[in-house]
């Protein structure tokens, strides 16, 4: 098994499955954009889906890594988990970068 594939296998399919969706990835920037932790209302505020649609989504989210969750009360609260998304994401990259050739290099890729 390759590096990359060992770390594609590490992540799981949740973590790609919930970056793949347009809706996702706009509930990903608005939480991204306010820099703070959201509840569920105030990021439907934003994106053209229901709340319970949001709602989905962030649970999808949460489940892949991507984000976290506090509750408070009864509400609960949303925040992008940045080091996690990043760490993963820079271990694909780097992956990639030693087992695939580049510009100008010759190889093979994984």
């Amino acid at each position: 098994m390759s590096e990359l594939q060992k770390i594609i296998s590490e992540l799981g399919t949740d973590f790609f499955k919930a970056l793949s969706d347009p809706s996702r990835i706009q509930v990903l920037l608005t939480l991204a954009a306010a820099n703070e932790s959201c509840t569920v209302s105030r990021v439907a505020e934003t994106c053209t889906v229901d709340m319970s649609v949001v709602s989905r989504h962030l649970a999808q989210l949460k489940r892949a890594g991507i984000v976290s969750a506090e509750k408070q009360g009864r509400e609960v609260y949303y925040r992008l988990d940045t080091d996690n998304l990043v760490q993963a994401l820079r271990q694909c990259a780097d992956a990639l970068e030693r087992c695939c050739p580049g510009k100008g290099r010759k190889g093979i890729c994984c």
